[in-house]
């Protein structure tokens, strides 16, 4: 690390439609206008495990979800842990790095169906490696994010439901109250337009600078 670029790491968290890719992009922009070194990321990653993923949230490849969480802690630990690419160098080295999904994501989409406490334990392994500086947790409701993917997405996300996204919001807010202690995590009103919101996110990122 440096004096001038210590390094820092942001996830964005929320239910798909929460706005998290856009939001983190213009975070990164952000960011580089300030001169900060910044490296952007999203799960799954393309290495071999990530691109198997990706045919199993497409349905491409069935899978049962007590094999999906390991898969997603297994790319994980290859993202954080690779030499030359890797998380944990990235910050060791003083960057900035942005990532819309992390280990919250699992303990909110895979403890849909299976245990909070056992999505927590298979993710330990990642969390002693490296956690976020902050959680950003993007919160809006079912229905405005069930809205926003009709609008703006297709494919792998149209196969959510208002059930399943407000399932998967409580299991958010569950992981946030069971760590608390461990966590920062910080709510931000999703609902509002892209730059205001935008300019919450960077209010709360200086903070924490």
């Amino acid at each position: 690390m440096t004096a001038q670029h210590p390094g820092r790491f942001f996830a964005l968290e929320g239910i798909d439609g929460s706005g998290k890719s856009t939001q983190l992009r213009l975070l990164a922009q952000q960011l580089e206008r300030t001169g900060r070194p910044v490296l952007t990321t999203c799960e799954p990653t393309g290495g071999p495990i990530g691109r198997l993923l990706r045919q199993v949230l497409t349905g491409q490849v069935s899978c049962d979800s007590r094999v999906v969480a390991p898969l997603f802690v297994a790319d994980r630990l290859d993202h954080l842990l690779d030499r030359e690419k890797g998380l944990c160098r990235a910050v060791a080295e003083g960057m900035t790095v942005l990532s819309d999904r992390y280990y919250f994501s699992s303990y909110a989409y895979q403890s849909v169906d299976l245990p909070l406490e056992w999505v927590i334990e298979a993710n330990r392994p990642c969390a002693s490696l490296l956690r976020p500086d902050a959680t950003l947790f993007l919160d809006v409701e079912p229905e405005l994010a069930l809205e926003r993917i009709a609008r703006n997405r297709a494919g792998v996300e149209l196969f959510e439901t208002r059930e399943r996204l407000t399932r998967t919001r409580e299991q958010y807010f569950r992981a946030f109250e069971r760590l608390r202690d461990q966590e920062r995590v910080v709510v931000i009103p999703g609902d509002q337009d892209v730059e205001r919101l935008a300019g919450e996110i960077w209010a709360q990122v200086q903070a924490l600078l």
